[in-house]
């Protein structure tokens, strides 16, 4: 492709222009702009879950707008209800040498910004951080995953449909057009992905000096606590981790990636865990279970079983479906007994597969989860508050769930990001704001100044000033 046939770059060049021409958008373009963008998503949530099944193959209806559409809308409607306080100056303490002077700091839209959008949730993805993105004020552009091809051709046309060109396009293609999108000079650029796409993006951007947003994932740890619990309840949680690993056939950057287990517990885990995903698929039904986005990808977990079931480990079908390679179905499996270098220890699922961990001391957990690079979330089943806080404050993470999986990451009013390998920065809510605007300290200085008294040439008062004791 020529330059002069490359959409990317007369995109930028309008948005660019359009980012510095204008005064910050006030908050009447930023609400106008999201409203925009929630009514596409109520206009068309039929014609955009079709477009996600036909990407994957398979995938509910119901799952799509769930587990993107709706949260988007509620993310939205926050931002709506909020945006304009979060546009406000927020007054900083001056110190006394300085008074009677003001400071304060003014959040400013940063300009133009990238959005690179991973195939696994193609919607949230996108207009989530677009939603932060908008209600800072800025302009987009967004490149849609080459796996997503229905989805973003139907984006591409929507948006064209409700946006002008200089506040925000999408983009579709193959890796070359996203290494070309990534090597564009943004004001921020936010990616969601693998850590080793991540380190290329990051090396792209630098290229700039691009700011940017790394949203990645790793071995997400679920941990069930050591203390005591009523079978009743022990059943309830294990469904609930059950559920963070099915949903959308574990395709999921915060998907719990295995689970630590009490050995005393682990043949009443093997047995609720296969209760809870049989009640979620009965039958072995597959009508509401989600297809692996890929043959390469179903090659992949088929790779990472057998490699665990070569080195000895034990594999117990949670639900009465079979594997089928034409549909691109893998059945949900756990796993346990794994040899510690199976590959399904060292490298993340990202799919229905659950290796179990059997330990004795909670302390056996914690040195294997510490001793590893550091997980996009972690997730705990327990009641007894001094092992909660044990576990959250002797673990690093992302993000916690307590006695459920994946809901930290749906609360508007908690950012949502990545710590070392798992990635860089966040995003939601406030923080989404935060992490696309810049927050310029603004000082205001008064007709009266004591700084006046210390200009040359130096007399008694610089002398004194600089023996000044600080006030108590």
């Amino acid at each position: 492709m020529t330059r002069d046939s490359d959409p990317l770059a007369p995109t930028f060049a309008a948005q660019r222009a359009a980012s510095r021409a204008l005064v910050p958008a006030p908050w009447a373009v930023r609400a106008d702009r999201l409203r925009r963008l929630r009514q596409l998503l109520l206009d068309y949530r039929g014609d955009l879950a079709a477009a996600v099944n036909a990407d994957f193959g398979q995938r509910s209806r119901h799952e799509t707008e769930l587990l993107e559409i709706n949260p988007l809308i509620d993310a939205i409607n926050h931002s709506l209800r909020h945006g304009q306080s979060w546009m406000g100056a927020r007054r900083r303490a001056v110190g006394y040498k300085y008074w009677p002077g003001k400071a304060s700091l003014e959040p400013q839209p940063l300009g133009v910004c990238g959005i690179v959008v991973p195939w696994n949730y193609p919607l949230g993805l996108s207009v989530g951080p677009l939603n932060s993105a908008l209600v800072a004020g800025n302009r987009a552009m967004v490149k849609m995953s080459e796996l997503s091809p229905h989805l973003g051709e139907l984006m591409a046309r929507l948006v064209a449909a409700s946006f002008a060109e200089d506040e925000l396009r999408v983009f579709n293609g193959d890796a070359d057009v996203a290494r070309r999108f990534c090597a564009l000079p943004f004001d921020h650029l936010l990616f969601t992905g693998s850590t080793a796409v991540g380190r290329d993006v990051m090396r792209a951007a630098s290229e700039h000096l691009t700011p940017v947003t790394l949203e990645l994932g790793g071995k997400s740890p679920a941990i069930v606590g050591p203390g005591r619990m009523p079978d009743a309840s022990f059943d309830r949680l294990v469904q609930r981790l059950v559920i963070g690993k099915t949903l959308n056939a574990g395709q999921t950057c915060i998907a719990p990636d295995y689970a630590f287990v009490p050995r005393a517990r682990l043949v009443q885990f093997t047995e609720a865990a296969r209760r809870a995903a049989s009640g979620f698929y009965p039958g072995g039904a597959t009508r509401d279970y989600t297809s692996i986005v890929s043959a390469r990808h179903f090659e992949r977990l088929q790779a990472l079983l057998d490699d665990a079931l070569a080195r000895g480990a034990s594999a117990t079908a949670l639900t009465d479906m079979h594997s089928d390679a034409n549909r691109r179905f893998f059945a949900p499996v756990l796993l346990c007994d794994c040899a510690p270098d199976s590959r399904v220890l060292e490298e993340e699922i990202f799919g229905p597969i659950l290796p179990v961990i059997a330990y004795d001391d909670l302390d056996e957990a914690l040195a294997w989860i510490n001793a590893r690079p550091r997980p996009l979330a972690l997730y705990l089943f327990e009641s007894d508050p001094a092992i909660i806080r044990r576990v959250v404050d002797g673990t690093v993470s992302g993000g916690v769930t307590v006695n459920d999986t994946l809901l930290h990451m749906a609360q508007d009013s908690l950012p949502f990001g990545g710590v070392g390998e798992s990635g860089m920065g966040s995003y939601h809510g406030k923080a989404g704001f935060d992490t696309f605007s810049h927050a310029k300290p603004v000082f205001r200085q008064g007709s009266f100044s004591l700084v006046r008294w210390l200009y040359p040439p130096f007399g008694r008062f610089a002398e004194r000033a600089m023996r000044m004791p600080p006030p108590r």
